[in-house]
């Protein structure tokens, strides 16, 4: 038996087990400020987009299950842990905006303690698109028309130039809302304009001499192009902004 051989064997076992762990985990959870989670398993995805020419394609290996966060974070959800509101649209269900990275630092270390944990993070760009892209290898998670994406995110042609209560429009496959449109999403990494170097287990790309932090998703103040499941932006951690948010991860 050649070391390929091996190496398929040993791929298969671990992709097995992986699958009968995922099968014994609850498909979702609600914690103590009641935000909903929803099991993402482990697998593989091609990163990058053919409609940019600024990153290469290249596969990626999520090697373990996590929980993402069904919706983003709502104001509600934020209200519970933190005092003040930073939103400049209110209500209780919307998407909290406004925040800056460290804010969000913030909210993320009153839940750990608030739950006797270190299980919740922002997710990483890796981690977001592949839960975003939920299997597919389109320009959305729901296929290529662009004509479509008013049924699944609040973006530009349809936001009425402001946010929307989180879970209106259409889930991904994997049961997501809101990963296209609505409010940019901050994620725990640096950006670089490749992902060269990038870390190989696709945890969170933090170094670097760079003070950019990458966001995914679009948001109500965009068109359909930065709304694709590929495209990242970013934006400096100090700052928030009307249309910025996030959603959190929490390890299994």
């Amino acid at each position: 038996m050649d070391d390929t051989e091996r190496k398929r064997i040993r791929d298969g076992r671990l992709r097995k087990e992986h699958e009968e762990a995922d099968e014994k985990k609850p498909a979702s959870i609600k914690n103590s400020i009641d935000m909903e989670f929803v099991l993402i398993p482990a697998g593989e995805f091609q990163t990058g987009s053919e409609h940019s020419n600024r990153r290469s394609i290249h596969k990626v290996i999520v090697t373990k299950p996590f929980y993402l966060g069904k919706y983003p974070v709502t104001q509600r959800e934020w209200k519970a842990l933190i005092d003040n509101d930073p939103s400049c649209f209110e209500g209780d269900e919307l998407p909290v905006e406004c925040v800056s990275w460290y804010d969000v630092q913030e909210f993320v270390k009153s839940l750990n303690t608030r739950e006797g944990t270190d299980r919740y993070r922002l997710p990483s760009g890796a981690e977001w698109e592949y839960a975003c892209r939920a299997g597919t290898t389109t320009k959305y998670s729901f296929g290529d028309a662009e004509s479509e994406l008013g049924e699944y995110a609040w973006y530009y042609e349809n936001s009425e130039h402001r946010t929307h209560p989180a879970g209106q429009k259409k889930p991904n496959p994997w049961g997501l809302y809101d990963m296209h449109g609505n409010v940019w999403e901050w994620c725990q990494d640096k950006y670089h304009k490749t992902h060269q170097a990038a870390p190989a287990d696709r945890s969170a790309r933090v170094a670097g001499n760079i003070s950019g932090l990458v966001l995914r998703g679009g948001g109500w103040v965009n068109y359909a192009g930065k709304c694709r499941s590929a495209c990242r932006s970013s934006f400096h951690p100090n700052y928030g902004y009307y249309s910025l948010g996030f959603r959190l991860l929490r390890s299994v």
